[in-house]
């Protein structure tokens, strides 16, 4: 297929299903978070437009993890068909911590999900809204053993090799390797500003089309406050994260920067744009702040880090790609502080709201947390190569023994049968983003909560008695 190996096509195949995945567990858990935060106002002031919301949000949360629990199972049979040699190095490590988080958060948020989707009516608001947390603390644990997996593969620690298997020794050294906390935190932190970019940016759709009430602006208000809050916090998170795969995976740190070599008594300078050339080892184009990256990942004017020629030719990753997802993820980011600056300075009166041209922009910003996360993901993993498991297993040596052609076709057919069936989920979703929240402000035969009737569960069931017998009579 194109020319390529049985292991580019493998490496594909996962690099596709992974970031079709990713992007529903991302909404998934600052979803789940939100419905929390709505749900316990709701209880607490029984305000109905949180209420409304609760509801027409739950509808894209259920959307959103039905797809990410399909999209999710297919790549942990890849290791199995595609990466079986990865599977038997490091299987006694990762097996487990999936398996853990099956039994942990997978078993917790099944358990409590039916509650928290079809039991409004049914329960009580203690309950309910016990529900509700429990789901989104399911999708927190869940979150935690993935990174966790993932992270050990980034920074293995508290293992031994034996018979050429990785064999833990210390559990909690696994789970707590020294790229986890950096990397929960992050993603984690990266998760709720997804969420709150695509709230504000159905928020802006509703009032750009001249759909404005409450529900409405309290919607764009709560995501706004999550932007202005959690995006210089991410900057902060990535900053330690900078620093510590500058300790543990130096060779990624320079191709994330696009560093060659270091010259004697110079800083390294932060390179803003360029074209990262490997045959030549050099960038081309190159638009320079002289000494921002020593500051930056060394905090010091004149530090110097290792660049990309005291690594041997075999041990770097693609530059380009990492160099450029790299600048991706952080050019996002800092868009994301400056629309979050922008709502506080239009906070005073309306204007938050009827600002067309920050409407627009939030809008527009809507897909960037995605996006953000992808490059971010695009950045850690293969900046990893040429390692599977780093400085333990090569990628080259971690891939099942198959041939070229059944990975080409099985790619095609997963390229095929994604766009078909997640675009249409995806499109649903979307549908019901552009249709916005139902308002019952003010009826008094829909106030109820957990425990008591919101809305009729069919037609017939808002005839009264007499009715029914009236009409009865006239058949």
């Amino acid at each position: 297929m194109f020319g390529l190996t049985a292991l580019e096509l493998a490496r594909a195949q996962f690099a596709f299903t992974v970031s079709f995945h990713i992007l529903f567990p991302a909404i998934t858990i600052g979803l789940a978070a939100y419905l929390v935060v709505l749900e316990g106002l709701w209880l607490r002031t029984r305000q109905t437009l949180y209420r409304d919301l609760y509801h027409f949000w739950s509808k894209v949360f259920a959307l959103n993890f039905g797809m990410g629990v399909v999209s999710g199972l297919v790549m942990s049979y890849q290791f199995g068909t595609n990466w079986s040699f990865f599977s038997d190095f490091a299987g006694g490590v990762t097996g487990p911590l999936l398996a853990y988080e099956v039994l942990t958060a997978f078993f917790l948020e099944a358990g409590f999900l039916g509650v928290m989707l079809f039991g409004w009516n049914r329960v009580g608001p203690g309950l309910h809204f016990f529900s509700t947390l429990m789901v989104s603390i399911g999708t927190l644990i869940s979150t935690t053993w993935i990174l966790s997996s993932n992270s050990w593969m980034q920074t293995p620690a508290g293992f031994e090799i034996i018979d050429g298997r990785a064999v833990p020794m210390d559990w909690l050294a696994v789970i707590f390797n020294p790229s986890f906390p950096y990397r929960l935190l992050h993603m984690t932190v990266a998760a709720f500003l997804a969420t709150a970019l695509f709230v504000a940016a159905s928020a802006a759709w509703q009032l750009l089309r001249g759909r404005d009430n409450p529900a409405i602006r309290k919607m764009l208000s709560m995501a706004m406050w999550m932007l202005v809050v959690v995006a210089p916090i991410q900057a902060v998170i990535g900053d330690f994260h900078g620093l510590n795969t500058l300790k543990h995976q130096p060779t990624k740190i320079a191709a994330m920067e696009g560093h060659w070599e270091n010259h004697p008594g110079e800083g390294v300078p932060l390179v803003v744009f360029a074209w990262p050339d490997e045959e030549r080892e050099e960038n081309r184009f190159a638009i320079e702040i002289p000494r921002l990256g020593s500051l930056i990942l060394t905090h010091s004017w004149d530090g110097q880090f290792p660049g990309l020629k005291e690594f041997p030719r075999e041990d770097r990753p693609p530059v380009a790609v990492v160099f450029w997802s790299f600048r991706i993820m952080v050019g996002l980011g800092v868009l994301m502080i400056l629309l979050g600056a922008w709502s506080l300075l239009l906070r005073r009166g309306d204007a938050l709201y009827r600002s067309r041209l920050f409407l627009r922009a939030t809008l527009w910003m809507g897909p960037t947390g995605l996006i953000a996360i992808l490059a971010g993901w695009f950045t850690t993993e293969v900046g990893r190569q040429p390692w599977v498991v780093y400085g333990l297993q090569r990628t080259a040596d971690a891939v099942s023994n198959h041939g070229a052609l059944p990975l080409a076709i099985s790619l095609a057919l997963f390229v095929i049968v994604y766009f078909v069936v997640f675009g249409v989920g995806i499109a649903y979703m979307l549908r019901l983003v552009r249709k916005g929240p139902e308002m019952h402000e003010g009826d008094t035969g829909l106030v109820g909560g957990p425990g008591h009737d919101r809305q009729q569960m069919r037609p017939i069931s808002a005839a009264t008695d007499d009715d029914l017998n009236t009409a009865a009579a006239r058949s």
